[in-house]
């Protein structure tokens, strides 16, 4: 009886034993990252930053020359409205206001451009990186990835976390780069971004008419 009991005993540790270590091993490993700290670390981001800030400069640049027009045209009309017959001012009045439509077309074209063009160039660059998370993440055992930082504006993902489950340097070392050393001013955490500039709003001189 007392055989069949410690048989019993040692089937029930051994199986016990096998289920921790299932459990264990079904535990998943969970790591993070900051995709825009580790992108702002990347040879590629002062390049980005710099086709970004060219192209919106291009774009600023055919904006200005359009308001320019717009000015010029403006003025001309202010000064010379009393003397123009009902047929000529009416005409000058639909230009400015086919000018300013120009305008505020352009400005809603602009922006939608220069977001497609941040993307253009960016889809590369977080190629690369995924490829480095993935790489990070099956060398090290990690079952998830996460992003601790949803960018700008944004909640963070993570609100608290083990400093051992950040893997931005493993990301970094994986892509040949070097991480900052421990403890040395951190670089502005931010993907690069598109210059700010801000849309030049254009007004349709006074005409002595209400515009609709």
């Amino acid at each position: 009886m007392n055989k069949i009991k410690i048989f019993v005993a040692t089937a029930l540790l051994i199986v016990t034993a096998q289920i921790s270590t299932q459990a264990q091993t079904a535990t998943p490993k969970i790591g993070y990252t900051n995709v825009d700290y580790v992108l702002s670390l990347m040879p590629e981001s002062k390049q980005i930053e710099s086709d970004l800030k060219t192209y919106s400069t291009q774009l600023e640049t055919q904006l200005q020359t359009k308001v320019k027009e717009f000015e010029t045209k403006g003025e001309a009309y202010q000064k010379g409205a009393t003397t123009m017959t009902d047929v000529i001012r009416k005409d000058k009045e639909k230009e400015l206001m086919n000018l300013r439509s120009s305008i505020e077309e352009f400005q809603r074209n602009a922006e939608i451009s220069l977001q497609k063009k941040q993307q253009s160039l960016l889809e590369p660059a977080y190629k690369k990186m995924q490829k480095a998370i993935d790489d990070v993440a099956k060398s090290n055992g990690y079952t998830y990835v996460f992003n601790s930082d949803a960018g700008a504006g944004t909640a963070a993902i993570l609100l608290h976390a083990p400093e051992d489950g950040n893997i931005s340097d493993l990301v970094l070392k994986q892509m040949g780069i070097t991480p900052p050393a421990k403890g040395a001013p951190a670089p502005a955490v931010q993907a690069p971004a598109a210059s700010n500039t801000t849309p030049v709003k254009a007004t349709t001189p006074a005409t002595g008419k209400k515009n609709k």
